[in-house]
């Protein structure tokens, strides 16, 4: 399967672009003019300058924001698992049934219409964190790497940056203290690779896929991920961080839910961020999702080591979760990313608003991130946490934007610099990446039709019950108390 890009944007379709108003590092400037080489980076930055015949006119910018977690699939659920209440076990169960709906060519669908809208909204650049690897039974498909090219062809075809964070997932929980892992549950065959070694193995066979067929924009990148602590045992960690090159993007799921960390302490006697400090696996280039049920000795080390934190806030608050401590991991010295998780809400603005409004509900104080720290977390945190490189507007970054109205009901009024807690992703009128014009007002120029993530998502969800059953809901049946298996999806 070719990652060829099919965009019918032309491949010399950068011209200058000028903006009334960019938010640079947190600060509004007047009347910017951006001009891209021809890897879509930004070659010059006038400021204070009119435009010229024929630039690119826009209103207000900010750098295009980074989504540092997404399982694109989950999307299926939206508006599907509410009636019933109940918790993150009988949403999980939802969760699996949505995945062994997919083939590769339902999946390529299906994230096609996920990454079209989250590029309408405002995300320039998406993590996915994607572990339905296989067939259900575990078996492979019969063309190798096919889940994961058909993910990677489907951002290439929209015209939004991946980082494809490839998922190692061998066990259903840590088992027993001195015994083995527990094994892969039946319905989460699909997502394991049978040890280390097997999951290292197609990771580089994917990479070498990748690079052979890597689309003409630059926009795919293969990074890496550890599901959690509780589904890649200790041993089976240490040889993939062995194995794995040092510059590669590396996520994992941490600390969720707070079983995970009862259950971790009582197999290896750390909580989960021990166990990543212990193995080396905290610095710099690491991620950690959620880490929501931390101790003071936790926050301490994660902040000492640079990592990144991606918080996802409307998820949080979605499965009930927990208000993760972001501002004192913000002051120990972790760095700060925001993603859409499960996809229930896909809308940039608003997790960097439910990231501020969940400290100010924590501590009952205003303020705890500022604008510019919200922004920053949402651009410069997420691209970093992508492995993307520097993204600030400044020359040698990726010219990436959106433009923000400053006129709607929601943001008539406001400071441009403050746009982050009062505008949504409605208020999105027009994205650049990589100094293309891929969106404009809800529609998808990129793609051939010039069309909007409404039709791709009716169309895919049409052929998917078609051929598979509509994804169903969760049940109302009793939840059963899992100690010992595995928390995060």
């Amino acid at each position: 399967m070719s990652v060829a890009s099919t965009a019918a944007v032309s491949s010399d379709d950068r011209p200058p672009t000028w903006a009334a108003t960019a938010i640079i590092d947190g600060r509004p400037i007047d009347r910017v003019r951006f001009t891209a080489d021809d890897e879509g980076r930004i070659a010059t930055v006038e400021r204070g300058v009119d435009p010229q015949a024929d630039d690119r006119r826009l209103g207000t910018v900010v750098p295009g924001m980074g989504n540092a977690h997404s399982h694109a699939f989950h999307r299926l659920l939206r508006g599907r698992t509410h009636a019933d209440g109940g918790d993150f076990w009988q949403w999980r169960e939802a969760m699996y049934a949505a995945a062994a709906s997919l083939d590769p060519e339902h999946y390529g669908r299906v994230a096609r219409a996920v990454f079209g809208e989250m590029l309408v909204c405002g995300w320039t650049a998406v993590g996915e964190f994607h572990y339905v690897h296989h067939q259900a039974d575990g078996t492979p498909y019969p063309s190798a790497h096919a889940m994961e090219l058909a993910v990677a062809e489907a951002a290439a075809e929209i015209g939004i940056r991946l980082t494809l964070l490839d998922t190692a997932y061998l066990a259903s929980g840590l088992g027993p203290a001195g015994g083995p892992a527990a094994p892969l549950l039946v319905e989460q065959r699909a997502f394991g690779d049978g040890d280390a070694a097997g999951w290292l193995d197609r990771w580089h066979g994917l990479r070498t896929a990748l690079s052979a067929s890597h689309d003409a924009a630059g926009l795919v990148t293969l990074g890496a991920a550890l599901h959690s602590v509780r589904a890649v045992p200790v041993e089976a960690m240490r040889t993939i961080l062995t194995g794995l090159p040092e510059d590669v993007a590396l996520h994992v799921h941490l600390s969720e839910q707070p079983q995970e960390n009862l259950d971790t302490l009582a197999k290896t006697g750390r909580t989960p961020t021990g166990v990543l400090a212990a193995l080396g696996a905290l610095d710099p280039r690491i991620s950690l999702v959620h880490a929501t049920h931390l101790t003071d000795a936790d926050i301490t080390a994660i902040g000492r080591s640079g990592a990144t934190v991606v918080m996802c806030p409307t998820t949080e608050a979605d499965l009930g979760d927990g208000i993760g401590p972001a501002r004192r991991l913000a002051d120990a010295g972790a760095r700060i990313a925001v993603g859409s998780d499960q996809n229930a809400v896909v809308d940039p603005l608003l997790e960097l608003r439910g990231l501020e409004a969940g400290e100010r509900l924590a501590s009952g104080r205003r303020g705890r991130f500022s604008p510019a720290e919200l922004l920053e977390a949402g651009t410069a945190g997420g691209y970093r946490s992508l492995g993307l490189g520097r993204h600030t507007l400044a020359v040698g970054d990726p010219l990436d934007l959106v433009e923000v109205s400053t006129s709607s009901l929601r943001t008539t009024g406001a400071d441009p610099a403050q746009l982050a807690l009062v505008a949504t992703a409605s208020d999105v009128e027009r994205v650049i990446v990589g100094g293309r014009l891929v969106a404009e007002r809800g529609r998808l120029l990129a793609t051939p039709q010039q069309t909007t993530p409404e039709q791709l998502l009716t169309a895919a969800l049409a052929e998917l019950a078609a051929s598979t059953g509509t994804p169903r809901a969760a049940t109302s049946s009793p939840t059963p108390d899992h100690p010992s298996q595995e928390m995060q999806p």
